[in-house]
């Protein structure tokens, strides 16, 4: 049995680092800066907001000063702050001389079946159709956008023909927890979602980083627009979805210079995240839920535990193999964010956190706290449509 289950973990490291669409080599997923410039573009961008008066005035800032000569109008909707949102983006926007550049929209009450973040971009899209723009960018309002982001993105729309591009911006990897658990986050999204797979149109994968997506108006249209994902708390992957099967190209990339400003100082904090969308992602299906923990046992626990308590060599020789697949694998990721090379080995313990995560989301939405964000129960049981 020993050396049934190291077979599997082997086999199973063997299959991600040789035919699961090179989701490791970080390197080669990384958006290049444009090297020509391409035709101004007309681009609207909504920004959905609530209660972020510390970070969108930096996003906004970032977002006033891109490069590339495109056409750029800011539509931030402020989804019922109770702090000063709204006039920390005015003030922003002001300071930068650029007031013009900015519409804050009051966002309406809330409308049952959606979620709050997709009724607020719901609010933005309906007024940015008036600028008739060529792309919506859809981003948050804790995210610090490189000077070349928006040219970047267009570039690869542009150049690849692609109706919804986007990146995952460069996550806070500064406390023990973040350094400790980002990184991996990084790699298990890429694992789900290969980016190759997701550019290929024989694929059925598709996926997108929320943080910073372009898409054509027309291919939003196509999709059945945000009412189409109204309810989805991983909305981002949704439109993604929504996108390839209307017939569209969607590509999905990271970015070093692009950074989150949302920053997590604890465990339980990261937890919660995780927690936030694990279980939502498992379809809510206890199955699916039961068959996730042994695969992720299979893969990452078996290694490690064949080679310290395996008395036989052979398992012990298979436990160990899968391991050093195992770190070269995830060794890249570690390097993006430039961490000790010792991390890559320590991804068996992190999947332990990841693993307990994953039944905690499931446990919240058994107890009618699914999907919970800023005073919000977004995935909340019965509620599966």
């Amino acid at each position: 049995m020993l050396t049934i289950a190291g077979v599997l973990s082997l086999l199973t490291w063997l299959y991600l680092f040789a035919a699961h669409g090179n989701f490791w080599r970080t390197g080669k997923i990384v958006a290049q800066s444009p090297l020509v410039r391409a035709a101004s573009l007309r681009i609207a961008v909504i920004i959905p907001a609530r209660d972020e008066a510390d970070v969108v005035g930096c996003c906004v800032t970032s977002l006033l000063h891109q490069t590339g000569g495109h056409s750029l109008h800011i539509f931030l909707v402020d989804d019922a702050s109770s702090d000063s949102t709204a006039q920390a983006a005015s003030e922003a926007a002001q300071a930068a001389g650029k007031s013009e550049m900015l519409t804050v929209i009051e966002g309406r009450p809330l409308v049952p079946g959606w979620s709050g973040k997709l009724w607020a971009v719901e609010q933005g899209v309906q007024q940015a159709c008036a600028l008739n723009p060529d792309f919506f960018l859809l981003t948050d309002a804790d995210i610090e956008h490189a000077p070349d982001s928006v040219a970047t993105l267009a570039a690869v729309a542009q150049a690849g023909g692609y109706d919804l591009a986007s990146c995952m911006v460069r996550l806070q990897c500064r406390t023990l927890a973040e350094r400790m658990l980002v990184p991996a986050f990084v790699f298990f999204f890429l694992k789900l979602y290969p980016p190759a797979w997701i550019a290929n149109s024989r694929r059925k994968t598709a996926g997108a980083a929320g943080g910073s997506i372009l898409i054509r108006p027309e291919a939003l249209e196509r999709a059945g627009g945000i009412e189409s994902i109204r309810g989805q708390i991983i909305d981002d992957c949704a439109l993604a979805r929504r996108v390839k099967q209307s017939d569209g190209k969607v590509w999905l990339g990271l970015s070093t210079a692009t950074c989150s400003l949302r920053s997590y100082s604890s465990l339980a904090a990261i937890g919660r995240m995780i927690s936030r969308t694990a279980f939502n992602q498992l379809q809510h299906s206890n199955l699916l839920l039961l068959l996730s923990l042994l695969g992720l046992g299979i893969a990452y626990l078996v290694p490690p535990a064949l080679l310290f308590f395996s008395r036989q060599l052979v398992p012990a020789l298979l436990g160990a193999a899968a391991w050093v697949l195992m770190a070269i694998c995830f060794l890249p990721t570690v390097r993006l964010y430039r961490l000790s090379p010792l991390w890559a080995a320590a991804l068996p313990a992190i999947a332990v956190f990841y693993m307990g995560a994953t039944f905690h989301s499931a446990f919240k939405f058994w107890t009618g706290r699914g999907g919970k964000w800023k005073g919000r129960i977004q995935d909340p049981a019965g509620n599966q449509s």
